[in-house]
């Protein structure tokens, strides 16, 4: 048996599964973490979510007048 078919055997199937099983429960866990957090302390969430959102917002105009001005250039 070749290391190919040796990975393609359904042994390595439950390595694989307990993998996803254990990176779902990660993100449960980081779920549930950051839900208490906002429970704890709602302030501090809201200003956070606001801080992003402003972050995206400043990027996508920065990128907007960087394509603009190629598009008049041309």
């Amino acid at each position: 048996m070749t290391e190919e078919t040796a990975a393609a055997t359904p042994a390595a199937k439950p390595e694989e599964k307990s993998f996803f099983e254990r990176a779902q429960e990660a993100v449960e866990t980081a779920v549930e973490s950051t839900i208490d957090a906002v429970k704890e302390h709602p302030a501090t969430a809201a200003a956070i979510a606001a801080g992003a959102t402003a972050a995206v917002a400043g990027a996508a105009y920065g990128i907007s007048k960087l394509l603009g001005d190629d598009d008049k250039k041309a």
